[in-house]
């Protein structure tokens, strides 16, 4: 239910959809898609208001959002829920959040319950004078919070004024002169949920749909690094504005997961050579659980 998850599932949901039409044997209700969030609502960072409005907008497109609702297990190709249900699934999408990297632990830095460094307001470590952090793996104070002892999120949003401070506090320990604290006013956030969809809130300001939509091509955009990548990026943009989806990835033919492994370390990304590719076991579905499918949801 946070950003990575609904994300993605807003995305491939759109794009499946859009696809579907160019393939008489499949139909928009052949696909189905569950959304799972163990607590009472998603994107919190976009308000709770334009989180119901999310959830409103995933279930009016036939996605099964479950709140406050945990996976289980996922064996055999079976999900099972905290809520008891279970449904075959032959895609699963698991998202987590941000986590330190693990190597914190392994020193003797001092660190918070969730495993992030202790810092000060000018971003040096606590307790240690000359150690600097910043990003996710740092705990800064939020100086701008009404409530004390509120710490920055863990976004790129700070990170990357953050790593400025630092950058002119270390320099101004060397030459000797006084550093100075991080403060950033959180500006909001915004978030896509397909073509010409999204939600927002930016300072205080409540967008949806196409306007939140095009806030967050429009943000991206700008934190792309030099004017020639930029250019690039919003060519490529204007173009497919212009013409029909690409629905198809000749690139994957040969080795479909090739991608999928090397993001998950599992190996090199040259794909091998044709012919040499296992045939899978069987191209069954697998068979519905016992007491069958739950029903779908209602428009």
């Amino acid at each position: 239910g946070g950003y990575a998850g609904v994300e993605a599932l807003a995305e491939l949901e759109d794009m499946a959809r859009y696809t579907a039409r160019y393939y008489h044997n499949i139909k928009p209700t052949d696909l189905r898609w569950i959304l799972v969030e163990a607590s009472d609502r998603i994107l919190p960072e976009v308000g709770e208001a334009m989180g119901r409005y999310a959830v409103g907008e995933l279930r009016g497109r036939s996605v099964d959002v479950r709140l406050e609702t945990r996976l289980e297990t996922c064996e055999d190709r079976v999900a099972v829920l905290s809520d008891g249900s279970r449904f075959p699934t032959r895609t699963l999408v698991w998202t987590a959040g941000v986590k330190p990297a693990p190597l914190l632990s392994a020193t003797d830095l001092p660190l918070t319950e969730r495993g992030r460094l202790r810092c000060t307001a000018t971003l040096g470590v606590a307790g240690m004078p000359h150690a600097w952090a910043a990003g996710d793996a740092a705990a800064v104070p939020d100086l701008t919070a009404a409530e004390p002892g509120k710490e920055t999120a863990p976004n790129a949003q700070h990170a990357v004024r953050q790593a400025k401070v630092l950058a002119d506090n270390v320099l101004a320990t060397l030459d000797g002169r006084p550093v100075k604290e991080y403060r950033h006013k959180y500006a909001g956030s915004v978030a896509s949920l397909g073509l010409h969809k999204g939600v927002a809130h930016v300072y205080g300001r409540k967008l949806k749909g196409y306007p939140a939509w095009l806030m967050h091509r429009t943000y991206h955009l700008s934190r792309v690094p030099t004017f020639n990548r930029k250019a690039r990026v919003l060519a490529e943009w204007t173009l497919a504005g212009l013409f029909k989806r690409e629905i198809v990835s000749l690139g994957s033919l040969e080795h479909p997961r090739a991608e999928f492994e090397l993001a998950a370390g599992g190996g090199s990304a040259t794909p091998p050579r044709p012919g040499t590719l296992p045939r899978p076991e069987t191209d069954e579905r697998p068979e519905d659980p016992p007491g069958g499918l739950p029903p779908r949801p209602s428009r």
